[in-house]
């Protein structure tokens, strides 16, 4: 049985994780005003590169370079290239609100992934905690009324992919440092700015030094998410872990505010009770599990 403290540890991290890649998609839908999708995924690939680089040389990362020759990692990082497209795609089209609630289809498809996949014992009060939470999530999309639409279908798209990431994320070598998975991760995704705007028929225009520092500050954050977003899979029962991706639509709904003053109606706000009590309950359950498990464990020792 996994521990408590392991499972939180997981629950932390991937937190953390949707905090930094909320605040990196918000500094890229502000740029997006002014810059074209494929120069603001390359420029902000550019510097990812430059901060990962000497995080990677001087923490001797780059030792363990023959790890990356594994098919987990091609596949992750494929799946990070299209997931990234995808969802920038239609965040920059759509309230982010709502592009980080329709994405919340994910726990459940790692949930599902955990148990059929990696044999993990997914329990009816798991499921139930994840589809009581999923309620909350459809509470707040409502779909088929405004914020819904075409490009909806674009994240739904992004959240398969970003489910393949994750699962494969659970696949790697545990020795593959997170930092060099990142900066892999950061040069392809980057690298592929070009080629989709050739593709989409973009034109670059020179950025401003305010964009510039917008792109940069998103280099930071995304630095970050990426490398949480090893560490949180690495660590906990994925169907443990997974339900506290719901904790970025709370997140989502305050940067909503404070960046384009929008105001969650009651709907929103309800669902967001909804998803922090399926949040909650899980969190409260694995504890007074782990609880007990030590209390027999005390027992048997005596």
């Amino acid at each position: 049985m996994t521990s408590f403290r392991e499972n939180m540890r997981g629950v932390v991290t991937l937190t953390a994780c949707n905090l930094l890649f909320l605040i990196n998609d918000t500094l890229n839908k502000i740029a997006s005003a002014d810059l074209p999708l494929g120069e603001i995924i390359f420029v902000r690939g550019l510097f990812a590169t430059a901060l990962l680089v000497p995080l990677v040389r001087l923490g001797g990362a780059h030792r363990h370079a023959s790890l990356l020759l594994n098919g987990g990692i091609v596949l992750r990082v494929v799946a990070e290239v299209f997931g990234a497209f995808l969802y920038l795609f239609a965040l920059f089209r759509m309230p982010i609100a709502n592009t980080n609630t329709i994405v919340q289809i994910v726990p459940l498809m790692v949930t599902g992934a955990g148990a059929l996949f990696f044999a993990e014992a997914v329990g009816w009060r798991r499921w139930t905690a994840i589809a009581v939470g999923f309620v909350g999530v459809l509470i707040v999309v409502r779909p088929g009324l405004s914020g819904f639409n075409g490009f909806s279908l674009l994240v739904l798209a992004a959240a398969f992919c970003i489910t393949l990431r994750d699962v494969t994320t659970r696949i790697i070598p545990s020795g593959l440092p997170a930092p060099l998975v990142a900066l892999v991760t950061g040069i392809t995704v980057g690298a592929f700015g070009p080629l989709f705007s050739i593709g989409a028929g973009e034109t670059w225009v020179m950025p401003a030094a305010g964009d510039l520092a917008l792109l940069a500050a998103a280099a930071c954050f995304l630095v970050g998410g990426y490398l949480t977003a090893v560490s949180f899979m690495r660590h906990g029962d994925i169907s443990v872990v997974a339900p506290f991706r719901y904790t970025v639509i709370i997140f989502a709904i305050l940067v909503g505010f404070i960046v384009w003053r929008e105001v969650p109606d009651w709907p929103m706000l309800a669902g967001t009770a909804v998803i922090a009590a399926a949040g909650i309950y899980t969190f409260s359950r694995e504890r007074n599990l782990a609880r007990l498990a030590e209390e027999v464990a005390a027992g048997e020792g005596l």
